[in-house]
């Protein structure tokens, strides 16, 4: 099957999407439900849920119109979510850490890189059959589900880390 325009697809509605949550809680007059999906601060931890909540809704999209002919299919979102976190957590920590402050345009192009990471993984991956066991595919299921319960619980009552705070107003979570 030939995934590369679910792909493409998928980028651009990441990209879009992911700048649209940067602003649904404010607009939404901070609506916890919608804070559990998009970002409530400016902490790097909020930022992920930009790339994580597209990309899931997306493969939740994909799975029904051809992701269940491919049992890698779950297991390899999971990876591909991950490692668009990973790209932009080590990416921002390692050009903040180098200069000493945060550029917008960077944070932009580091977020732009992450989906990107995200979708090339998935792209070349879902083409093969690693991650094909019934155990990656419980994995995977696990996986997902952690991630949620993460955003949720880290949304309310996220950990006194650097990763959690908000770098404006020297907060955490809501």
């Amino acid at each position: 099957m030939d995934t590369k325009y679910w792909h493409i697809a998928g980028m651009l509605f990441t990209l879009l999407f992911g700048v649209l949550l940067h602003f649904t809680y404010g607009w939404s007059d901070g609506n916890p439900l919608v804070g559990i999906f998009s970002a409530v601060n400016e902490s790097t931890w909020e930022h992920l849920k930009l790339l994580f909540t597209p990309i899931f809704l997306f493969a939740v999209l994909e799975y029904f119109a051809y992701g269940y002919q491919l049992p890698n299919f779950i297991p390899v979102k999971l990876l591909s979510i991950l490692l668009g976190m990973f790209t932009i957590v080590s990416a921002f920590y390692t050009y903040t850490g180098i200069i000493g402050r945060n550029y917008f345009w960077m944070d932009i192009t580091i977020f732009i890189l992450g989906v990107i990471v995200a979708y090339l993984f998935s792209f070349i991956i879902l083409q093969t059959n690693y991650f094909s066991s019934s155990i990656s595919v419980l994995l995977g299921l696990v996986g997902i589900c952690l991630l949620l319960i993460c955003f949720i619980i880290f949304t309310f009552n996220p950990p006194n880390l650097p990763l959690f705070l908000d770098p404006i107003f020297l907060s955490y979570g809501v």
